[in-house]
């Protein structure tokens, strides 16, 4: 991220976009993780050669915009959330020359462009920060991270008791040139990623440049990366014993977050086209999750409640009406997603005996019933795409494709090794996409760089397209009738009591989802039409499966009224 270092440049004219007001709250936002998502060149690795062939499938799909998980250049120690340098591609994935061809191409097919910045922490190889470890305590290249020395006379304890998210410690200690140990640095992820002091004006400008650079090549937004940590308490104190405090963390939702978010907003509203800035926030308080999405603030931010619900119908009608009561105060839509790169996938998780998601409950060998699971997903598809607000898909949910088991000695998730083993990390959920074919590669390209399983021939795109039924046609068919159908545009829900197994609301005057999250059919309400459903009907609705159902007929236009 230093530009003296980094002398990629922008341009000499910006990309203009689309002017449509508002896209962004209604659009299907379809999530590319690169590495699985098409091989180009034949060595097992996806890359943007891969997602250039494929964009006339994901034209066909429907989407609004993709979403790019980092391709910038990495070493990959957490999937490419170490980024090594903003400003370029990751060579395995292609160049910079392509990006910019493939934001443009899917931008001539009404897709646009969102790409991942991770502001709270760079990789260990960036140059910043090995400028920092040569530079030595006390210096000005120090500054723009955190370090500390060490508690004791040795200097051998850790600065803080703060726990990392992938769990274990947030401190790592240097060593000084003479070999004896040094300073400590503070990472909330792994030790390879370093975390950023926000306090430092360069930090500041400099991820301000990189959104410029970005934007100048027609990108359409931003998704923040564990948007809610990067400010830390500058006394960097003690968590308190036994529960963290809500407000005042040392290291999550400090108010200052705003300031930044509100420059970063500033420079999105210097482009054409709505820029928008899309936050992940995990926070349980409602109004402090609220305050992100102030006027001049982000424009959306996801919303994991509803993705971690079990298979209920109270539960997940109260992560409804809650994430909409938390959006309401500030105008902001909703998002719904049902997965991402770091979950498990929902024909898997729908079909175990806790279909609920947490991180720290991922074990190997959690039986699953792959029938119930997949039954559940195409309902739950169904579901999300009828709420009001944007919708995101991860790559291979549209297939249907389940977690995958994967062998010990190809996993490289760091959530697997620093829960000791007993995590099975998030591979499972990133194994290459099928395309066609009867076995390995399926299409992908080269051998991918994780195993897909012997038995996805029948999950292929090229077989799901011959079959109507099939979950691919499915996702096409939702998003096509969720953009036509003029209910689904606003932003009303209202529900409406047909079970207490049931979750089903009105969308506009006369459109209606229904689920049945019961063990029994249950009888459909009076309806002039079968929009879509997830499942055969015959008058009922089983178990595990959604409806839209049109309660009138289509009003007739006037022969006044321009078709």
């Amino acid at each position: 991220m230093d530009t003296d270092v980094l002398r990629s440049t922008s341009p000499a004219r910006p990309v203009t976009l689309p002017a449509d007001a508002g896209w962004w709250r209604t659009a299907v936002i379809y999530q590319v993780y690169v590495r699985s998502f098409a091989d180009g060149n034949g060595d097992g690795i996806g890359d943007l050669a891969g997602v250039r062939s494929r964009l006339g499938y994901l034209k066909s799909l429907g989407v609004d915009a993709l979403w790019f998980t980092p391709w910038y250049p990495s070493p990959l120690a957490d999937g490419g959330y170490d980024v090594q340098d903003y400003r370029g591609i990751d060579p395995r994935f292609g160049t910079l020359e392509e990006a910019e061809q493939l934001i443009a191409e899917a931008l001539e097919l009404g897709i646009r462009t969102i790409v991942d910045i991770v502001p709270n922490h760079v990789s260990d190889q960036h140059e910043w920060f090995r400028q920092a470890l040569a530079a030595g305590p006390g210096s000005a290249e120090r500054e723009r991270f955190w370090f500390r020395p060490g508690r004791g006379a040795d200097g051998a304890g850790i600065p803080t008791n703060w726990v990392s998210s992938f769990q274990g410690e947030t401190w790592t200690r240097t060593q000084n040139p003479d070999g004896t140990p040094g300073e400590w640095y503070l990472h909330l992820f792994t030790p390879e990623q370093p975390d950023l002091n926000w306090n430092h004006p360069d930090v500041r400008r400099e991820h301000e440049d990189v959104l410029r650079f970005w934007f100048d090549r027609g990108v359409a937004g931003v998704r923040i990366d564990s948007a809610a940590l990067p400010v830390k308490d500058p006394s960097l104190p003690d968590l308190p014993v036994g529960t963290a405090p809500i407000v005042g963390h040392p290291h999550i939702d400090r108010d200052e977050l705003h300031d930044i978010y509100r420059s970063w907003r500033a420079v999105a509203d210097e482009y054409d086209g709505e820029r928008v800035l899309v936050g992940e926030v995990w926070l349980e308080d409602a109004e402090r999750f609220a305050r992100y999405l102030r006027p001049g603030e982000m424009h959306t931010a996801f919303n994991f409640g509803f993705m971690s619900q079990p298979w209920s119908a109270q539960a997940m009608r109260a992560s409804i009406t809650r994430t909409l009561a938390e959006h309401a105060p500030v105008g902001a839509p909703a998002t719904w997603v049902l997965s991402n790169h770091d979950v498990t996938r929902p024909a898997t998780r729908y079909g175990q005996a806790d279909s609920s998601f947490a991180f720290d409950r991922k074990r190997f060998g959690t039986a699953t019933d792959s029938a119930l699971g997949t039954r559940r997903a195409r309902a739950a598809a169904l579901l999300v795409a009828a709420l009001p607000g944007s919708l995101y898909i991860y790559q291979g949910d549209e297939l249907g494709l389940p977690e995958v088991e994967l062998p010990l000695e190809v996993i490289e998730d760091p959530m697997h090794f620093r829960s000791g083993g007993v995590d099975p990390g998030r591979d499972g959920c990133r194994v290459p996409l099928p395309w066609a074919g009867g076995s390995s590669p399926y299409g992908f390209g080269g051998m991918p760089w994780l195993p897909q399983p012997a038995d996805w021939a029948a999950l292929t795109v090229d077989a799901q397209e011959l079959d109507p039924q099939s979950t691919l046609n499915l996702y096409r068919a939702a998003i096509a009738r969720r953009r036509e159908t003029a209910d689904f545009a606003g932003s009303d829900l209202e529900w409406l009591e047909l079970g207490a197994d049931v979750l089903a609301f009105r969308r506009g005057d006369g459109t209606v989802s229904i689920t049945n999250l019961g063990p029994v059919p249950v009888p459909l309400p009076a309806h002039h039409e079968v929009l879509l459903a997830s499942a055969p009907l015959d008058g009922v609705l089983p178990p595990d499966a959604t409806a839209w159902l049109a309660l009138r007929a289509p009003r007739e236009r006037s022969p006044r009224e321009t078709p």
